[in-house]
């Protein structure tokens, strides 16, 4: 993912309501969301073989993004979808997970990964030492670090608490939201090692560069307070639409 809005353990029905975008190469091979042989539903990245995001009905999920720094490439990094993949795979709990994978981060090439069980969600960026505790309320997180005021992070946080306000939170509604392809003033464009087109081009929410890069998929997750569970991605390039809908069992 490279723009994910989320409310956690703050609203009276849904323990998480969360809508992302993910921003790709159109030729980047890639299956949709689907039940995995190990029992987690998720996109799969085919060249990699991880995700950007699941969620078992155990009651785990995980969301990653990549922390945007082109000064400092890794050599040989390993694929950061293997640390949604891994959280999703075995029973540690997010604090247990995320300290034993900050021993080896600086393998990746940056990233911003987000785990939850249904009591807590961790949050770790290996750009920054420190495994954090999510706390309850309406967060952003694009390339990165979480919270940080970039113009579409702070649009998705606002149209979603919005939702809230008005008691609308639904999977129609949230996929309606990180839609907005406006740019950024050229004032408020981070400095991440790109160009200053590049900079305004990935400023948008919903993201177009040509025929070869931008946004390919939204994803909305709704998780009830009760365990019940929807997860909606809608591919826009060739357009599809895939829904799941469980209910957890033996909560981790």
């Amino acid at each position: 993912m490279c723009l994910i809005s989320f409310n956690w353990l703050d609203h009276p029905v849904y323990k998480l309501s969360l809508v992302a975008n993910r921003d790709e190469f159109f030729d980047r091979p890639t299956s949709s969301l689907h039940l995995w042989p190990t029992g987690f539903y998720a996109g799969k990245d085919i060249k990699g073989g991880g995700t950007w995001m699941g969620f078992h009905p155990k009651g785990k999920f995980a969301a990653l993004t990549n922390y945007r720094n082109l000064h400092s490439r890794k050599e040989n990094p390993i694929s950061r979808g293997n640390l949604v993949k891994g959280f999703l795979e075995n029973e540690e709990n997010p604090f247990e997970y995320l300290s034993r994978i900050q021993k080896k981060m600086d393998r990746y090439d940056g990233f911003n990964l987000l785990v939850a069980n249904g009591e807590e969600m961790g949050y770790l960026c290996n750009y920054r030492q420190g495994v954090e505790k999510v706390s309850p309320g309406v967060h952003g997180i694009s390339n990165a670090f979480l919270d940080t005021p970039w113009p579409k992070v702070e649009m998705a946080k606002s149209d979603l608490q919005d939702l809230i306000a008005k008691d609308e939170i639904n999977v129609d509604a949230l996929m309606e939201l990180v839609q907005s392809r406006s740019y950024a003033p050229d004032e408020r464009l981070p400095k991440t090692g790109i160009s200053y087109e590049m900079e305004r081009i990935l400023s948008a929410q919903f993201i177009r560069k040509g025929d070869e890069y931008g946004t390919v998929s939204t994803s909305v997750v709704l998780w009830k307070h009760d365990g019940n569970v929807v997860i909606k991605e809608k591919v826009t390039m060739p357009l599809e639409e895939v829904q799941k809908q469980f209910r957890i069992i033996h909560p981790a």
